[in-house]
């Protein structure tokens, strides 16, 4: 099969605008989140902390399901007309993607010494202050989070596959366009999207590298 540049950039473009799209909002969402249950010494914040752990290891295919059942016309939400859509596709990433931004941002927060907040308090640092401070100690940990969100988010297949139905020109991205094509035999564009893929993840983690100062987050 003859290289087919025009199917190649619109399969890499809303591969980019769905992930990138999907770790925006997680991001938005799963910070304060995750910086919430960093700083909380509730006595039942195990059960939240099991949840997102739990959610860090949701099967894709199970996500995919459940949301196929609700967007679908006789689901809940299937007035919205989501389903194979890319809206339905980066609602199925973010449910995977959200998970690990809590989850790590609330670890990276929980790392941070408590004797540092009892410092800004004697200093007569505000609770706002106290946060941002506190946030600014852990963004190592919180871009960890975020490469990982968009991570899980650009190589998911088996939940975008399900919900966006791999649609030529509509919903068909890097990981789906991959197995599609190697189904067919079209080994030779498959590797070239697979490549795209690697670049892609591998320029984004470069980039989170090069805004910590060169240190890899952790």
């Amino acid at each position: 099969m003859p290289f087919d540049s025009d199917s190649f950039q619109s399969i890499l473009l809303l591969s980019l605008r769905v992930s990138g799209t999907a770790t925006l909002i997680s991001t938005l969402l799963g910070v304060p989140l995750g910086t919430w249950l960093g700083l909380s010494r509730a006595k039942r914040k195990w059960i939240l902390t099991s949840l997102v752990h739990t959610g860090m290891a949701l099967p894709p295919v199970v996500v995919g399901l459940l949301l196929y059942v609700l967007l679908s016309r006789s689901g809940p939400l299937g007035a919205f007309g989501w389903l194979f859509t890319p809206r339905a596709m980066i609602a199925a990433q973010i449910c995977l993607a959200l998970p690990f931004v809590v989850g790590i941002t609330m670890s990276a927060v929980s790392a941070v010494p408590e004797e540092l907040t009892v410092q800004l308090r004697t200093l007569g640092a505000s609770a706002a202050q106290c946060r941002w401070t506190i946030l600014r100690e852990a963004r190592q940990g919180m871009l960890l989070s975020i490469a990982a969100a968009f991570g899980r988010s650009l190589s998911e297949v088996g939940a975008v596959l399900i919900v966006g139905g791999n649609i030529e020109g509509h919903t068909r991205v890097l990981t789906t366009a991959i197995v599609l094509e190697t189904s067919k035999g079209n080994f030779d564009f498959a590797l070239t999207l697979g490549a795209a893929l690697l670049v892609v993840a591998f320029a984004v983690n470069a980039a989170m590298v090069r805004w910590c100062g060169g240190r890899v987050p952790a």
